[in-house]
């Protein structure tokens, strides 16, 4: 197998070695305690358990004791994926991957911050750079994976599977396989990995070596881009929700620059990029030519417009989880939510409980994702599906209060209440439903923004 030191830990250095029990973490550890045995470090390993194929006790059980052989610390983890992806509007992939390395980050830390090992290979990465290419990405999407990044080390990201295959079966390394692996319907991944690749090798033998080396490029080149971008923003002003620039720094900068000018100043305030898609990065540029008083509206909360010749981001305080008491009125962003046995005004009516169901009422944010089965519908649909079909913008839906009973979402205002959760009498529980104007709400947000910062 191809040199891969200058990736593997220091002398005596501690690491953490992420292990599936699949053919590539089963190889990684063995290279990882092999190399530590002769620098004098050691390595531990950890097992996700995502509780989401009946084989998953086999797999923990295999990787616990291969470590008890071979005298290797291990520690395991594991938690309810699916009921977590529903909760928070995630596939199931990115629900278990968020998950995993939650899990792995925490044990680093118990360990004083040691460096987390993963066995992610040349073929991983080259389906990285293509799935992103198909969903639309930038530059950087285009980069694929790192080596190391942020406490992570992939050390065998230029090492191709038919190679560490090869290796496992030279040193008889045992694994289990994920019977799921096989399905390409079983994940995105897998159909990439299964139908796309094999078409994609007969039209170019080396398919894969060249996406993984045009990735390569494309860091270098992403490389240069993002130092010029940090040299143009160093001098913005940015606070947590908060960022103004010159909106003449943006406007001057080189087309090219402008998106990751903005796509820079978005992660420094604390939102992120993520679900930043290019409808959105349009819609905030084209505010340059706009003049004063235009907006546009980004994902999580955030508005971009132009003031007095500055491009400002500015975010809407985070809205939290509250429960509702019979009779007391609840101030939640902009509106004001009042629980009642009867109806009073606008508002959401909801069924009783049932004997045995938790009998709380409680608001909080809706992910996008959540589903909802109107009556009359022929089956459920995302809230953001919902919302699209009756205009409700991408400001006003983070903003919406969906309202939940025992835990389940039952009704979102201005969408509708859930067929299970309907009344089927007289009887009913009805939240009463106050606007005190999300625009409102924003300019007061706004205004003391102004006076603070002196814009």
């Amino acid at each position: 197998m191809r040199d891969i030191s200058q990736w593997m830990p220091k002398a005596e250095e501690r690491v953490l070695c992420g292990v599936s029990g699949g053919l590539d973490s089963m190889v990684l550890l063995e290279l990882l305690r092999t190399w530590c045995a002769a620098h004098g470090g050691s390595v531990a390993a950890a097992h996700y358990n995502h509780h989401l194929r009946p084989a998953a006790p086999r797999d923990e059980r295999f990787v616990r004791d291969w470590c008890d052989r071979h005298g290797i610390s291990f520690v395991s983890g594991g938690a309810d994926v699916r009921g977590y992806a529903v909760r928070e509007g995630l596939s199931i992939e990115e629900a278990a991957r968020k998950l995993r390395y939650a899990f792995l980050r925490r044990e680093a830390a118990s360990r004083g911050n040691v460096r987390i090992y993963v066995a992610h290979h040349a073929g991983d990465n080259a389906e990285t750079i293509l799935w992103n290419l198909i969903r639309g990405t930038g530059p950087r999407g285009l980069s694929g994976m790192s080596h190391e990044q942020g406490g992570i080390v992939r050390p065998l990201l230029d090492v191709p599977r038919a190679e560490l295959e090869a290796y496992a079966r030279a040193r008889r390394i045992p694994h289990v396989e994920d019977e799921t692996n096989a399905d390409p319907d079983a994940a995105s991944r897998n159909f990439l990995r299964l139908e796309v690749m094999p078409l994609l090798r007969r039209l170019n033998a080396k398919a894969e070596e060249h996406l993984c080396a045009a990735g390569e490029r494309v860091t270098a080149l992403q490389a240069f881009a993002e130092a010029e971008t940090r040299r143009r923003t160093d001098r913005a002003e940015v606070r947590t929700g908060y960022a103004a620039i010159p909106a003449r720094t943006l406007s001057d900068a080189p087309p090219e620059l402008r998106p990751l000018i903005l796509l820079d100043l978005l992660e420094r305030t604390g939102a992120g990029r993520k679900d930043v898609g290019s409808v959105h990065v349009r819609a905030a540029l084209d505010l340059l030519d706009a003049g004063n008083g235009k907006r546009a509206d980004l994902p999580h909360g955030v508005t971009a417009s132009v003031r007095d010749g500055w491009f400002l981001l500015e975010t809407r305080p985070a809205l939290e989880e509250r429960e509702l008491f019979p009779g007391v009125p609840l101030r939640w962003g902009p509106y004001e939510l009042t629980l009642t046995d009867h109806v009073a005004g606008d508002g959401i009516a909801l069924r009783t409980a049932r004997a045995g169901e938790p009998d709380t009422v409680s608001v909080r944010p809706c992910p996008a994702g959540a589903r909802l089965t109107l009556p009359g519908s022929r089956g459920s649909r995302t809230v953001k599906r919902l919302c699209a079909d009756r205009g409700v913008s991408l400001r006003d839906r983070d903003a919406l209060p969906a309202l939940y009973l025992g835990g389940q979402l039952a009704a979102v205002w201005r969408i509708g209440t859930d067929a299970a959760f309907v009344p089927n009498g007289p009887q009913c529980r009805f939240v009463r439903v106050r606007e005190g104007g999300i625009s409102s709400l924003w300019e007061t947000t706004e205004n003391f923004r102004k006076e603070a910062y002196n814009l």
